[in-house]
């Protein structure tokens, strides 16, 4: 017995006569009574008693209409799931994000859920040097990580370009007079940096110092950006970060500085596998943030 032989027989047991689901089914009568002659044969019992013209459902034969139903219902959901799923309108988007976060991914994400709203979500945040092998590994299809960071091995799209900022506590007045500061101006503060050394942001910070002839006074590392920020607005020590960073932690008791130097600067980027397939989701999702830029 086949779907097609179920279609046949839940439409003979709603008309509850061949002529009828017959026409129904636009096929002619002969051909559905021998189906159903078939699925009885098959089965070796009656699915169906004749009163007068109308066709009564046998006790088995009302099971596997109930049955027939769900199966059929189940099936046909499951064609159009896979349908929207392999064309983008379904499924499920799976994305890393820079323990930095990106300020555009609310807005991306949320023009997203606009445009496909049956699309469910699993956001993954890690440092970009961990973001990078979790897309190679296919736990997350494409990540946001932050720049420096090697992409030999990827496709990417940039997303913004940024400068970095240094921040204090507020009741640090060594710097309250001025606008911005210049590594010089800082190299002896006690500073915490939002990553570990040998990663991108950690390197470019200290290359940044290098370049000038300085040397930080590194304290501390806290990937943690909500635990750096309560460090710095304690007083523990100064941090630099992105500019982007700052919006998500207003309520901290901390002051902003722009730095001088003006080759300070990040920049952030989506990144996928080169050369490997991607969902129709992750395809969908790219296309929007490439409209974004």
């Amino acid at each position: 017995m086949d779907l097609r032989q179920l279609r046949y027989f839940i439409a003979i047991a709603e008309e509850r006569n061949i002529t009828a689901a017959a026409r129904k089914l636009h096929m002619a009568q002969p051909p559905l009574s021998q189906q159903l002659k078939l699925m009885e044969q098959e089965l070796n019992l009656p699915l169906v008693v004749r009163s007068g013209k109308t066709l009564e459902l046998t006790e088995a034969g009302q099971l596997l209409y109930n049955r027939a139903v769900a199966l059929i219902k189940q099936f046909d959901d499951t064609l159009i799931e896979v349908k929207e799923t392999g064309h983008g309108l379904a499924g499920k988007l799976t994305i890393g994000v820079n323990t930095f976060s990106d300020d555009q991914l609310p807005q991306l994400l949320s023009a997203f859920r606009l445009k496909f709203p049956k699309i469910t979500y699993s956001i993954r945040q890690n440092e970009s040097a961990q973001l990078v092998k979790m897309v190679r590994e296919r736990a997350v299809e494409l990540a946001i990580v932050r720049m420096p960071i090697d992409l030999s091995d990827f496709s990417f799209l940039p997303l913004q370009t940024e400068r970095y900022c240094f921040v204090t506590a507020k009741q640090d007045t060594a710097f309250s007079r001025h606008s911005n500061v210049t590594l010089a101006a800082i190299s002896t503060t006690p500073l915490i940096l939002p990553s570990a050394e040998g990663l991108g942001v950690y390197r470019m910070i200290s290359e940044s110092f290098a370049q000038v002839g300085l040397t930080p006074n590194l304290i501390c590392e806290c990937s943690d950006i909500p635990t750096l920020f309560e460090l710095v607005a304690s007083g523990f020590g100064a941090t630099v970060v992105p500019q982007s960073v700052l919006k998500f932690h207003k309520k901290h008791a901390v002051h902003a500085y722009e730095i001088a130097e003006a080759d300070l600067f990040t920049s952030s980027a989506l990144i996928w596998l080169k050369d490997h397939f991607i969902s129709k989701t992750a395809q969908n999702f790219i296309a929007l943030c490439s409209g974004s830029t």
